[in-house]
């Protein structure tokens, strides 16, 4: 399939140099998100024992916020999407996320009940869900297809550095001063500052717009998705329905008798060999296809899951948390810039799509896996595994990316 689109063209950098290097704006994107993760992946690293522990939710009613909090994540995906191809923006959008999620994490320098810890992961969620698509257009955009996976690939490495410090952090926190409810409280104030420097970063990076497609309707703008990018929904919405909540994949972790901050120590394993699989998870989409990455990636998580099932000892917990950080390299970088391969033309209503299909499924995921966890936590693990088989069969059946 031809990448010969407007966006494309508007890229600076000619072909030749950017096989060599990596266009600025890309490592500038990268220290957005470092910075954002820093902040997100303090607090998230900590939430899920938190919120059970020293709050007293349930792990149901855990699965039932995990699961609200990725659909609210996806909920405004479409229409961040349309709207930043319908105008041709990419940088306001952007901001306005970015901003609203350091908003968010001011609820948790109110409040720690149960109640206000839900509202905080819900609303925090939104300004994920608003910045993504106009970001990977942006990203997109000033990557040409020879190095589209690579530049993917190395913007999540950043994202994910800021993954591997946060944890740290709450690691060194929790340690020198103890688990109280007192250095929680400290650790969401210290959170808060990179969350604010990310947006300052931010508004300093120049703007690459796309083609704007002023007249176009919700309507005209899904008819007009190519169908390739159709037909990889199915397979998608299909592995969804697999990848519940990373909490969890910490509550096995706990339940084996790792303690809260071992937890927090394999949070940041699976976060560093995140970073590391990145760039190079990256490279071999562009030298191999990424159609064949993302096939990989639906195999790796499955294979994880039936481990999972039959894992009781410590060492097989830190083996999955190292794994698990490769297969979300893949997932979590390769996918998009394999929507950009196929959907050249509207990429952040693309992604805008994708994200709100995935994240509409990751719901009732979350559910099922908060339920059947009071059952026996294999049930969740053995399904996650079956809907991975199913999203490699229909993947291969489709074949989107012909």
């Amino acid at each position: 399939m031809s990448n010969n689109s407007s966006d494309d063209a508007s890229t600076p950098a000619s072909p030749v140099t950017s096989r060599r290097k990596l266009h600025p704006d890309i490592l500038k994107l990268g220290l957005v998100s470092f910075l954002t993760d820093l902040s997100s992946e303090m607090i998230f690293s900590v939430f899920a024992i938190f919120f059970t522990t020293i709050a007293g939710a349930s792990s149901a009613l855990l699965g039932l916020i995990e699961g609200l909090a990725d659909f609210s994540a996806s909920s405004l995906n479409y229409l961040a999407g349309w709207l930043s191809d319908r105008s041709g923006k990419r940088k306001i959008f952007a901001i306005a996320g970015y901003g609203f999620s350091t908003l968010a994490k001011t609820i948790l320098l109110i409040t720690s009940s149960i109640v206000g810890l839900s509202m905080f992961r819900i609303i925090e969620r939104l300004g994920k869900g608003f910045r993504g698509p106009p970001r990977d257009a942006w990203l997109s955009s000033i990557a040409t297809p020879e190095t589209r996976g690579f530049s993917f690939g190395v913007h999540k490495a950043l994202d994910k550095s800021g993954a591997v410090l946060g944890p740290l952090a709450a690691y060194g926190l929790l340690s020198w001063l103890g688990e109280s409810a007192d250095t929680y409280q400290i650790l969401f104030w210290i959170a808060v500052i990179p969350a604010v420097l990310s947006v300052l970063v931010l508004s300093r990076v120049k703007d690459q717009p796309g083609v704007a497609h002023e007249r176009e309707s919700v309507n005209q703008n899904w008819r007009l998705l190519s169908p390739a990018f159709k037909r990889f929904l199915i397979p998608a919405g299909l592995f969804s329905l697999a990848y519940f909540s990373l909490g969890f994949l910490l509550l096995k972790a706990h339940e084996v008798g790792f303690s809260m901050t071992d937890i927090v120590l394999l949070y940041a394993l699976f976060n560093i060999t995140c970073v590391l699989a990145a760039p190079l998870v990256g490279k071999l989409g562009d030298r191999i296809g990424r159609s064949h990455i993302i096939v990989l990636g639906y195999i790796v998580y499955g294979l994880i899951n039936l481990w999972l099932v039959f894992a009781l000892s410590r060492w097989e917990i830190i083996t999955v948390f190292a794994i698990y950080g490769c297969f979300y390299a893949i997932d979590e970088s390769q996918s998009k810039a394999f929507i950009a391969d196929i959907e050249p033309e509207r990429r952040a209503t693309a992604v805008g799509v994708y994200n709100f299909v995935t994240g509409l499924l990751y719901l009732p995921a979350s559910l099922t896996a908060g339920a059947l966890w009071i059952i026996s936590p294999s049930y969740a693990f053995a399904l996650a595994a079956l809907f991975s088989l199913m999203a490699i069969a229909a993947f291969i059946t489709l074949h989107p990316e012909a």
